[in-house]
């Protein structure tokens, strides 16, 4: 670069004095380097190289043909000139390696700059050249830098300019994250590189506190359900011959415990970390993901706004966004009317998606003519305000088609009940979890009032679906919960996206695809997306789900 050709002046100052009596070319020469006028100056150094004749001067005079030769943007010339004297013992020889990497920069001949920097012994001017490999490397292609990392990572400014690359980069591929971590002294070489086997790393709060015992974890609690789920499908992955870790982690809900977890090496090994749940928890560990660029799957939750401009950050359900659009889309291929009631607990999902769904609906054209928080109190009270009562038929109702949202059986049953008392078929649409409320026969209702928007919706009557009940009691005595389902489903989701036949670009790899079935769910679609914006509606027609046309 032309700020490190400008650090040169330094050494014409020890040549000035080199003699009492310099010849009158010699020093015309210099007159014309220092005014910069290096095609005059050339020819007139050329004139001193013969040793046998000018000695030591000879060695001056090629040093000089090199800094001219620069600076008129003439490498290969410059090259030629220091090869003369950069491998001669003299007193400016760590000097002439010095002009002479500059020289192979220049020429894009970066290997052999390397190489010469390496021969350099005097510290200050090995410090200038480290400088200008920084500044000529900063910008070389990733793959170039990191296999020749161990040959040359004793020079500092390659190393910055290395880390400098692979965090320009949006993807890293297994071999660029190695050589990453090593620059960050994560203790992972280039040569024992994972590319083969797929490392997931699970963080959940699996007890309460610091100090609880593992004796502690329920087994009938949500995140160990959501576990078995995850350890099911890993032991099946190795049953298929595939490579593939499994490291598990409890945050025991102590922000100090968890950061200091996420010094652990094995969290820089990950392909992908699973976990936490808690809002608090999955901030910090989002942004170590961002940081280290491994993809983090919050496994459980709807609320993904504050992840819509993260990289590497996942909601493995969809959005409340995705949810509500699912809605809007299902409704206007239905037709059954334009007048919509929504009512929604007071979860910060069921809330948020329920004034997002009024506004998207008004904009689409329909009437949202109610909306309530509703509760086990009041559910009944806003049903019979849409007309919903008994001894009265659809064509007294006040709507078209009620939404509620919510996950609450408390709730749901209630809902239920009414509508087993009235002959009302007006649509429904609940959340697919009401499908798990063992208070609810749909098919025993006179009119299939109620569809259920997807939230990773199993797929009850697959195969596989099947298959997975049979193995998972066999090896646990009971059949998976929901929350089991999910677990298992989201490995599945990930080794099909990442693994040594795709590689281990996730986001890359989603990108390839829209719609991908699922194993034990309907599918996904997370293109372009950081949460599955596969979201349809489902109706029951003969005790199965099928889609919404």
């Amino acid at each position: 670069m032309r700020k490190y050709f400008l650090l040169l002046s330094a050494f014409f100052i020890i040549t000035v004095n080199f003699a009492q009596n310099i010849p009158a070319d010699y020093q015309k020469a210099q007159n014309f380097l220092n005014s910069k006028n290096y095609w005059e100056a050339m020819p007139l150094f050329r004139e001193f190289l013969d040793a046998d004749k000018y000695g030591n001067l000879s060695n001056y005079a090629a040093f000089h043909i090199g800094e001219a030769a620069l600076g008129a943007n003439q490498p290969e010339q410059a090259i030629t000139a220091l090869r003369l004297v950069s491998e001669k013992v003299w007193t400016k020889s760590d000097e002439s390696k010095y002009l002479l990497a500059l020289a192979y920069f220049q020429n894009q001949q970066n290997q052999e700059a390397l190489k010469t920097i390496k021969g350099i012994k005097k510290e200050s001017v090995r410090e200038l050249a480290e400088n200008a490999t920084f500044e000529y490397l900063k910008q070389t292609s990733a793959s170039f830098m990191v296999a020749n990392l161990q040959e040359f990572k004793e020079n500092k400014g390659y190393t910055a300019a290395l880390k400098m690359v692979l965090e320009s980069q949006t993807i890293l591929s297994a071999t660029e994250r190695a050589a990453y971590y090593e620059l960050q002294g994560n203790a992972q070489g280039v040569n024992t590189v994972k590319d083969m086997v797929l490392d997931f790393v699970v963080i959940l709060p699996f007890t309460s506190s610091p100090n609880a015992p593992a004796s502690s974890v329920e087994a009938s609690s949500f995140v160990f359900e959501l576990f078995q789920g995850i350890k099911f499908a890993v032991n099946r992955l190795k049953e298929e011959g595939k490579q593939v870790t499994l490291h598990t982690f409890d945050s025991k809900r102590d922000m100090n415990h968890l950061s200091e977890l996420l010094k652990d090496p094995v969290m820089a090994k990950a392909d992908a970390i699973i976990g936490p749940i808690y809002q608090d928890e999955v901030d910090l560990v989002s942004s170590f993901a961002e940081t280290s660029k491994i993809p983090l799957i919050h496994p459980l939750s709807n609320l993904g706004e504050r992840f819509e401009n993260t990289e590497y950050t996942y909601l493995f359900r969809p959005s409340v966004a995705s949810l509500s659009r699912g809605v809007v889309d299902a409704l206007k291929k239905q037709g059954w009317g334009k007048k919509v009631a929504i009512g929604y607990s007071g979860s910060s999902r069921d809330e948020r998606t329920g004034l997002l769904l009024k506004d998207q609906l008004t904009a689409a054209g329909f009437s949202v003519i109610d909306e309530q928080q509703v509760n086990p109190r009041n559910v009944i009270d806003f049903l019979q305000r849409q007309g919903i009562r008994t001894g009265m038929d659809s064509v007294e109702l006040e709507v078209d088609q009620i939404i509620l949202l919510t996950d609450d059986p408390s709730i749901a049953q209630p809902t239920f009940g009414l509508m087993e008392s009235v002959n009302a078929s007006v649509p429904f649409l609940v959340m697919d979890s009401w499908l798990g409320f063992n208070f609810a026969n749909y098919e025993m209702l006179e009119f299939p009032n109620f569809h259920f928007i997807s939230n990773n919706t199993p797929r009850f009557h697959a195969e596989a679906m099947q298959q997975f009940k049979d193995n998972f009691y066999a090896q646990n005595l009971v059949y998976p919960s929901l929350n089991a389902t999910i677990g298992r489903e989201l490995v599945f989701w990930l080794s099909s996206n990442m693994g040594p036949s795709k590689g281990f670009d996730l986001r890359r790899n989603l990108d390839q695809s829209a719609f991908q079935t699922g194993k034990v769910t309907w599918g996904f679609n997370f293109q372009n997306s950081n949460n599955n914006r596969y979201v349809p509606v489902f109706k029951m027609e003969e005790g199965e789900l099928k889609p919404l046309q």
